[in-house]
């Protein structure tokens, strides 16, 4: 089968519950979505109108969930296709909702393979769901900020109970029925000091595969409109977000710890990231591409947004039953969205010599007022620099024997080496 040269490549978010959760994590930018989704009026980039949003049901229809399915993998080009399951908290839509949808992909598929994965906060997965998750192959993302007292500070239920002990047990359901799963742990203002403490603990909870997100948040008094992110001159940030530095004290701990004895073994998605950059291939992680406006999400109503972190009415798209997914990804709204990041930049974001492996990060952490600058500077910056220039040495010899023909885990000698005779730090 033939990949379609003429569609555009894109991948989705599906929440098909939308911002509903069971739990209620201190930190979780889903918390405002619910006056903002719940039939708000919104004026959409381009129309001069307002557009009345449709309220968000509890769960995806069937109606929508079908559509969903079939217009995704007609919209692919290739011949794999992945489905991501996000929240909000997916589980709340039931296991008869998955099975359902693995029922939809099959009648589908037209010869192409199916994955899905699916982003969960795991306090509700039982045997039952374990069962299925590992006929069906799925990869679950289990939300895990690290050891019990960092986890259970934010990471909290309705009740305010902590859920640490629940979500080690749902890790070792999955270990135990085989199904392969990763870790997502968020650095926030209680954990940026703690990376190699954190690297450790997830690896002894069974933990191969991890991805560590910086949670940057401004106070909600300084935003200036619910149309869209517009957050004051000067933004006050969140009490539980990272530091400007902490993002890159978290990660180069974790570097340090990583490649000990871990390359090849243990894959942290940031360092495959910068590591497939310095091999010429473009970055899997959408922070360090050039362009954003290839992630989009759809909500249980079936309305599309730019981007999971842009669910604002001025962001939405439009709508599954009104318009195929593949319209709404290669629309002018979608373009602009996409091309700002690389367009909108400081000067000293376009003269910086790592800029190639950022190109100014999430234009949502762009937060920063410089003076003369027409547009902001992101807040991660000082900890981006120094993550690309700690792994910098490291990464271009790994780049290098892989090059040769060998592994990224056959350059530890040398640079174990290497570091003996401090070559490089």
């Amino acid at each position: 089968m033939q990949a379609n040269p003429l569609k555009a490549r894109f991948h989705m978010m599906a929440k098909p519950t939308s911002y509903r959760c069971n739990l209620k994590c201190e930190y979780c930018f889903y918390l405002e979505k619910e006056a903002l989704l719940d039939g708000k009026t919104s004026s959409p980039c381009g129309q001069s109108q307002p557009t009345t949003v449709k309220p968000q049901q509890d769960v995806m229809s069937d109606s929508v969930l079908k559509r969903y399915v079939r217009d995704y993998i007609a919209s692919q080009p290739s011949d794999s296709i992945d489905f991501s399951w996000q929240g909000g908290e997916p589980t709340l839509a039931g296991l008869d909702f998955y099975r359902r949808v693995v029922k939809y992909q099959r009648q589908y598929a037209a010869g192409k393979a199916i994955t899905n994965s699916f982003q969960t906060n795991a306090v509700a997965i039982n045997r039952q769901w374990a069962q299925f998750f590992a006929e069906h192959q799925f990869l679950i993302g289990v939300s895990v900020d690290g050891t019990p007292e960092v986890h259970d500070k934010y990471r909290i239920s309705v009740n305010g109970k902590p859920t640490f002990e629940r979500v080690k047990r749902t890790i070792d359901l999955l270990l135990e029925f085989q199904v392969e799963f990763n870790v997502l742990t968020v650095i926030n203002d209680q954990n940026w000091n703690k990376g190699k403490e954190t690297y450790q603990f997830l690896k002894s909870l069974g933990a191969k595969h991890m991805q560590f997100i910086p949670i940057v948040e401004v106070q909600g008094s300084a935003q200036q409109s619910t149309d869209h992110y517009a957050p004051n001159r000067e933004a006050v940030l969140t009490h539980f977000s990272v530091p400007a530095h902490g993002y890159g004290e978290f990660m180069t701990q974790v570097f340090e710890e990583w490649l000990k004895e871990d390359v090849g073994h243990v894959y942290v998605r940031m360092f495959d990231s910068v590591l497939a950059t310095w091999l010429g291939y473009p970055a899997s992680v959408c922070v360090q591409s050039k362009n954003c406006g290839q992630a989009m999400v759809i909500e249980a109503n079936g309305d599309v947004y730019s981007c999971d972190h842009y669910v604002y009415p001025a962001n939405r798209l439009g709508n599954i039953a009104q318009t195929t997914l593949s319209k709404l990804a290669t629309s002018k709204q979608q373009q602009r969205f996409g091309q700002a990041k690389s367009l909108r930049l400081t000067d000293q974001c376009q003269s910086c010599e790592v800029h190639g492996l950022c190109y100014g990060g999430c234009p949502k952490h762009r937060i920063v007022t410089q003076a003369g600058q027409k547009h902001k500077h992101n807040y991660l910056c000082e900890s981006y620099q120094r993550i690309f220039r700690h792994t910098a040495p490291a990464m271009h010899v790994m780049a290098q024997t892989i090059s040769q023909g060998g592994t990224a885990a056959d350059a530890l000698p040398l640079l174990k080496k290497m570091r003996h005779q401090h070559v490089f730090a």
